[in-house]
C-alpha cells in the first residue's frame, strides 16, 4: 500500500513540474551562408561593341574565380537586340562555371514590348520571368517592361504569377529578393515617374505587395549608375554595370552575402584584368 502511494505521489509530482515548466523557446530561423553576384547592364554595344564584349567576358572569369553560388545579371543584357548580340552573349555567358539567371531589359525587349519581341526574347534567353529556390530563400526574377509599359494579355499574367509566387513563398517562410531591370524609385516612393523608374500606381502596388510578403531585396539595373535604398526594410540597390557608367564608377559587380540569420550584405567588386581579379574591397 505504502509502496502504491508513493508510486502515486511521485507521478503527480513530475505531472505537476512538466505542467508548471515553460515551454522551450523556438529557433529561430535560419539558412546555410551563401553569396551570390549582382551583375548589371552587360548591353553589349552601349560602351562600344567590342570593349562590352571582353568586358563582359572578364568578369565571367573574374567570378568564376570567386566563386559564389550563383550570379544574377539585371537586364539589358545587349544594346541591339539582334542574331549577332544573343549569339555573343550567349556565348560568354556559357562561361560561368555556376548558374546564371537573368532578368530582361527594355534594350532586350524593346522599351514598348510587343508579342514579336517577347517571343524572340524567349528563343534567344529563355523565360522572362521565373523563380528560383536557393538555401530557403525564393528569388523571383521578374520583366519590369511589363510593369513600365503594359502589354495587355502579357503584363496580366505576369501580375499573377508575381503576387501568386510571393504569396507562396510567405507561406514557406521564405525570405524574397526580387531581381529586374528598372528600379521602382530613384529618391522617393512617391516621386513622380520618369525614364528611369516605374508609373507611381504599379509602383505602390509592387511595394505593397513586396511589404506584406517577405520581400527584403529588390535588385535591378537600368540607372547606369549606383542607386541605393531602403524602403521598410527593403534594400533596393542598382548597381555599376560593365559596359558603361553615367556616374564616374569604375565598372564592376554587386557581391552579396547572406548570413545563416537570413541578412543580406552586398559590396562592390571592381572590374579587373590582372592577376588580382577575385578579390572584393
Amino acid at each position: 500500500m505504502k509502496r502504491s502511494l508513493i508510486s502515486a505521489f511521485l507521478l503527480l509530482a513530475s505531472l505537476c513540474a512538466a505542467h508548471s515548466a515553460e515551454p522551450a523557446p523556438a529557433e529561430a530561423p535560419s539558412t546555410e551562408q551563401f553569396s551570390f553576384v549582382q551583375m548589371c547592364d552587360t548591353q553589349l554595344g552601349m560602351g562600344g561593341y567590342e570593349h562590352d564584349v571582353k568586358t563582359f567576358r572578364l568578369a565571367v572569369d573574374q567570378i568564376n574565380g570567386m566563386k559564389p553560388d550563383f550570379v544574377v545579371i539585371c537586364g539589358d543584357l545587349v544594346n541591339k537586340a539582334n542574331d549577332k548580340s544573343w549569339a555573343d552573349f550567349t556565348r560568354i555567358k556559357a562561361g560561368f562555371k555556376l548558374p546564371c539567371h537573368c532578368a530582361s531589359g527594355n534594350h532586350d525587349v524593346e522599351n514598348v514590348p510587343t508579342a514579336e519581341s517577347l517571343k524572340l526574347y524567349r528563343e534567344k534567353v529563355g523565360k522572362d520571368y521565373y523563380a528560383v529556390d536557393h538555401k530557403g530563400f525564393t528569388f523571383v526574377i521578374v520583366n519590369t517592361q511589363l510593369w513600365k509599359a503594359p502589354l495587355k494579355g502579357e503584363s496580366e499574367k505576369h501580375d499573377a504569377w508575381f503576387a501568386t509566387t510571393l504569396k507562396h513563398a510567405k507561406a514557406r517562410k521564405s525570405p524574397v529578393v526580387v531581381v529586374g531591370h528598372y528600379p521602382l524609385f530613384l529618391k522617393k516612393p512617391d516621386e513622380k515617374e520618369v525614364y528611369f523608374n516605374l508609373p507611381v500606381v504599379k509602383r505602390q502596388e509592387i511595394l505593397k505587395l513586396c511589404e506584406e510578403n517577405g520581400v527584403v531585396a529588390f535588385l535591378g539595373g537600368h540607372t547606369h549608375k549606383l542607386v541605393i535604398n531602403d524602403y521598410k526594410g527593403i534594400q533596393l540597390v542598382n548597381g555599376e554595370t560593365t559596359s558603361k557608367n553615367f556616374d564616374k564608377r569604375p565598372m564592376g559587380f554587386r557581391w552579396w552575402d547572406v548570413s545563416s540569420d537570413f541578412t543580406l550584405k552586398h559590396r562592390f567588386v571592381e572590374l579587373t584584368m590582372g592577376e588580382n581579379s577575385g578579390e572584393k574591397e
